[in-house]
């Protein structure tokens, strides 16, 4: 398993409207996705306008190349992209460890 870590920057005050359009491109659009597994958003607790979003794929490619190069990637965007201060910073992880 893959996990996709998002850091989003959102416009100062955007907060209500955010949370609904990220639940909503969540729902409506990434969880459709080829491979998509799962996935954890976090909140700003300092710093209000920071998103830590968590998207599990089964594969690289199903983020890379099946979503990123689909319609769906331009659809999920569409939603969540208005509110952005600045583009996401996105990296991909395999886990090394965890606990029970």
């Amino acid at each position: 398993m893959i996990l996709e870590l998002a850091d989003i920057r959102i416009q100062p005050g955007k907060q209500a409207e955010f949370d609904a359009a990220i639940q909503r491109g969540l729902d409506q659009v990434i969880s459709k996705a080829k491979g998509f597994q799962g996935y954890k958003v976090n909140k700003g607790i300092e710093s209000p306008e920071r998103y830590v979003l968590m998207i599990f794929w089964e594969t690289l490619e199903n983020h890379t190349v099946d979503f990123r190069e689909s319609p769906a990637f331009q659809e999920w965007r569409g939603i969540v992209g208005p509110y952005f201060a600045s583009m996401p910073v996105v990296e991909h992880f395999t886990l090394l460890t965890k606990s029970a």
